[in-house]
């Protein structure tokens, strides 16, 4: 077994059309979906992030800079992450494919690759 990281993608604008009530039954169908994954021994984690803020490092020519970011306002953010446990890309991807968060964005399944450090 390897684990994979979910990166789950999603417009702000796509999550912003939907009633209190449509959020709150997304968020019942993302409980249900990692307590099914858990069951199965293939959760390892997953958290939301939040909406607000962030920060940005980058370094050119020697020199770091740390920005405030990303926006809320961008056409695209990166909303959570699961880290899933699974025999092969494949059995990834079903897991992804299984995810409610395709309702409102897309999933981006990469390999874990295990370090010694």
């Amino acid at each position: 077994m390897h684990d994979y990281l979910l990166l789950l993608h999603e417009s702000p604008a796509e999550t912003a059309r939907l009633s209190p009530t449509e959020m709150q039954a997304l968020v019942e169908r993302y409980v249900a979906w990692s307590q099914a994954i858990a069951s199965q021994g293939r959760m390892v984690s997953g958290h939301k992030l939040r909406d607000e803020g962030g920060r940005i490092v980058r370094r050119a020519a020697g020199r770091t800079t740390v920005t405030d970011g990303p926006f809320i306002e961008a056409k695209e953010i990166v909303g959570g992450f699961f880290v899933v446990r699974a025999a092969s890309y494949e059995e990834a991807v079903a897991l992804a494919e299984s995810c409610p968060h395709t309702e409102i964005g897309w999933i981006e399944v990469r390999a874990i690759e295990a370090t010694d450090a």
